[in-house]
């Protein structure tokens, strides 16, 4: 996929920049099948009946399901309770199970110290716990270039919800229409059109074995401004970097 089909039309001033952090910081190759299957597990031991749910879904999605079929049936008070109390403390279990092998994607130290040298707020938006993502954030290296990181452990909505992308611009006082989400999965270009913030995407790390050109139509679909093949193409986008040499 060349450049000049994926860079950015123009560059407005931008004043703060959020940041995914799984797949488009930091490589932790977490064992999200398994983390999918715990948690339909989980939600049928609470009453969801089985066949209900998919592993094939997101995990946000399977536990939107599992809600609504609980609140829907007529069983013991309570469940949803206790659902709502075991599957995050499952999800945060395998998720650090992950942190050894969790390193920082290539060039990402580069691209931000150099996001941070021309002054850019600089935020990370996850849905990993908070304990996973301070940690990763620390093992890569990484931590001391993130002032604000909202997690799936704060109060209110999480990732996709645009309300939890627009409550971290809030504490970075960044306005939306000088505001940048970048990341490397659909559900980032979703979080980001609903909430009317700009977004990049960054093609996954070729470790992820995700096929580099359907991953660009899904995010040219889903309405990227633009698209890096890496991290440091996308260090030349917002011209933090050397332009590319010649072919």
């Amino acid at each position: 996929m060349a450049s000049s089909t994926s860079a950015p039309k123009f560059l407005e001033p931008l004043l703060g920049i959020v940041f995914d952090l799984d797949g488009t910081l930091v490589l932790s190759h977490h064992d999200f099948g398994r983390i999918r299957a715990e948690v339909v597990r989980i939600a049928e031991r609470h009453g969801v009946p089985p066949g209900r749910l998919s592993v094939r879904e997101p995990v946000h999605r399977i536990v939107e399901e599992a809600r609504e079929a609980m609140r829907a049936s007529n069983g013991l008070p309570g469940e949803l309770w206790r659902f709502e109390a075991e599957y995050p403390k499952a999800i945060d279990a395998i998720e650090l199970e992950a942190l050894p092998r969790t390193i920082a994607r290539p060039g990402a130290e580069e691209l931000l110290r150099g996001l941070g040298a021309r002054g850019f707020r600089l935020g990370v938006l996850t849905r990993a716990s908070e304990a996973f993502a301070r940690a990763a954030l620390t093992k890569a290296g990484l931590a001391t270039h993130f002032a604000y990181l909202r997690s799936r452990s704060a109060p209110g909505p999480a990732k996709p919800s645009p309300e939890a992308l627009l409550h971290l611009l809030g504490e970075m006082g960044v306005p939306v229409g000088r505001a940048l989400f970048v990341g490397d999965h659909p559900l980032d270009a979703e979080c980001a059109t609903a909430a009317r913030v700009r977004f990049y995407a960054v093609l996954p790390d070729p470790s992820e074995r995700d096929d580099p050109a359907a991953a660009a139509d899904r995010f040219r679909g889903a309405g990227a401004g633009a698209i890096a093949r890496d991290l440091p193409e996308l260090a030349r986008f917002l011209a933090v970097a050397p332009p590319a040499p010649s072919a």
